[in-house]
């Protein structure tokens, strides 16, 4: 489409499909995803509680920090309302395109129900605890939910630094922000690799009608070490860059000059 020309309802949708089909890839083929019941599983808050001689022991097994980072980052435009792969963008175009099959819209506002619970739960029992601290010389008394907690850790520990995120979770330290964040940044991954798949589906039964190069173009590097062919060429120190096309006439030949 050319620019300044009118975009149609149906060409939007679309574009916003195929923008969360090209993000949403990238975050299946992170690492936390490679292990589909692993990651279903750092979904749910679990923890292993140990009585030993008449002490409570509670312990905890999560990935390490930077690998839920990079997962944090992956989902992060997602999780944006002005991003065009925003999953409610997703959720619209779909329930616009699935309007006249009733299982699709069915399916369709159950996941958007869940996203919203999940992701921006609106009361402290959707965002599933929320944890209390004391300062005994003082008095003082602090809680913040589990969705604050780990919205501290995205937004004053990763990918910003949010000095009222910060402020809102200091008093409760780093693991306490990063043990909520663990099941927000997992959940996202599986609601977003459950629509990627919904949306294969409908694309291959010819409900939808996205370009193919979105389900198959490189959208992450599986190896970052790698060797490629390629022809070098030399030229006096300060001549101007050639061509594309010069260069194709060129090649094989290779003056005895400084290369460029």
């Amino acid at each position: 489409m050319s620019r300044g020309q009118t975009e149609t309802l149906d060409e939007k949708h679309q574009r916003l499909l195929e923008a969360f089909v090209l993000r949403a890839r990238r975050v299946e083929e992170h690492s936390l995803a490679a292990n589909w019941d692993a990651l279903v599983e750092l979904t749910r808050t679990s923890i292993n509680v140990r009585v030993d001689r008449g002490e409570v022991r509670i312990s905890y097994e999560l990935p390490p920090e930077e690998v839920v980072e990079s997962a944090a980052a992956r989902i992060r435009p997602i999780l944006l309302e002005q991003e065009d792969c925003f999953h409610m963008k997703a959720f619209s175009a779909l329930g616009y395109t699935c309007r006249a099959a009733p299982e699709d819209a069915a399916w369709i506002r159950a996941a958007r129900a869940e996203w919203r619970t999940r992701v921006s739960p609106s009361t402290r029992d959707e965002s599933g605890y929320w944890v209390m601290v004391a300062d005994t010389s003082t008095g003082e008394e602090r809680d913040l939910d589990a969705h604050g907690l780990a919205m501290a850790w995205i937004y004053g520990d990763v990918v910003h630094h949010d000095p009222e995120r910060r402020k809102e979770g200091d008093s409760f330290g780093l693991r306490d922000r990063f043990r909520a964040a663990v099941p927000l940044v997992a959940w996202a991954m599986v609601g977003t690799i459950e629509l990627l798949n919904f949306v294969r589906a409908l694309n291959e039964a010819g409900a939808l009608n996205l370009r193919q190069e979105v389900f198959d173009e490189q959208v992450a590097l599986k190896s970052t070490v790698w060797e490629e062919r390629a022809e070098m060429y030399y030229a006096p120190v300060g001549a101007q860059p050639p061509l594309a096309c010069e260069l194709s006439h060129a090649r094989g030949v290779a003056p005895p000059e400084r290369g460029i």
